[in-house]
């Protein structure tokens, strides 16, 4: 029996003595429990690269499928966490855990809001989100394809190289531009030719070219025209439309449209229609002082006299 009447230093060493016969008892479930984390973590890992190796492979939405496997690997190392406190003995700790955690909870989320909202809208682009991955989106002057959805942030590539990372709040809550949702785009551009050509001629070189091209879609829903669009200062311009395949949108709507523009470039001077730049007519009025100005070759000359 220990003895009522002890000298503090006493009184601390056989504090000490308890707590390390303790420790000792407690020391292989404490080790134990260390090893249910490790095994639980690389269990986690397994379950994940499998899920990878025989689901993700085949499933429709890859995006859908990434986001998953991340969230089921978090969730596994946390139950790891919460057996191993058990086995350790420290039920009291997992309980405290979870309270601390379901009160924390609410004081760090007025704390870290952007982070539990990108959070949130993590969750909720993962079961209802207007693109899926490689599609060409564009949110506020952000353009480019869609590369990965994680916790907090959308991966997007852009077609300069650019890795941009968009907050999942701001793709929950502005409008995204989805450019190849359906997989088809209508590209258009313009041309003028001159007031003295044949306006119908012009337009049947144009349209032979978009019916010749292959690459160009066209079926009941997706019709490709040319039609009169302006009267210019100097041309009548004409405006082309025609759809195209959005697998490869920068191939699409980029190279195919630059390619047809050369086509029927060439296809209309060919057929001997002007292509004319613009006109600036110059006006001389009355009382007007005159300007000397400069012809091509610097031969520099007067303005003719004035009525």
């Amino acid at each position: 029996m220990i003895s009522l009447m002890q000298s503090p230093s006493e009184t601390i060493q056989n504090s000490l003595e308890t707590y390390y016969e303790g420790f000792l008892k407690m020391l292989p479930r404490v080790a134990l429990a260390i090893l249910v984390i490790i095994l639980g973590i690389l269990l986690a890992q397994l379950l994940t690269n499998f899920y990878k190796r025989r689901f993700q492979q085949k499933s429709e939405d890859p995006l859908m499928s990434k986001f998953l496997a991340k969230a089921i690997k978090i969730i596994l190392i946390l139950i790891a966490i919460m057996i191993a406190l058990r086995v350790a003995g420290l039920d009291g700790i997992a309980t405290g855990l979870l309270t601390a955690v379901g009160g924390g909870a609410i004081i760090l989320g007025f704390a870290f809001q952007d982070i539990g909202k990108n959070f949130l809208a993590g969750i909720i682009l993962a079961f209802n989100r207007p693109f899926n991955i490689n599609d060409t989106i564009k949110i506020d002057n952000i353009f480019g394809k869609v590369k990965e959805l994680s916790f907090r942030y959308s991966h997007i590539k852009t077609f300069d190289g650019r890795d941009i990372y968009i907050p999942n709040s701001d793709v929950l809550t502005k409008p995204v531009e989805n450019y190849t949702a359906d997989g088809f785009y209508r590209v258009d551009f313009t041309v003028g030719i001159g007031y003295e050509d044949d306006i119908e001629a012009a337009k049947k070189v144009i349209q032979d070219i978009l019916d010749a091209n292959k690459e160009i879609i066209r079926d009941a829903d997706h019709e490709n025209f040319v039609i009169e669009d302006e009267l210019a200062a100097s041309t009548v311009n004409l405006k082309v439309f025609f759809w195209v395949d959005t697998v490869d949108y920068r191939r699409a709507s980029r190279v195919l449209r630059g390619l047809i523009i050369k086509q029927v470039k060439e296809a209309l001077a060919a057929k001997d229609f002007n292509l004319p730049s613009d006109v600036v007519e110059l006006k001389l009025y009355k009382n007007t002082p005159e300007i000397p100005f400069k012809f091509s070759g610097n031969a520099e000359k007067e303005l003719p006299k004035k009525e």
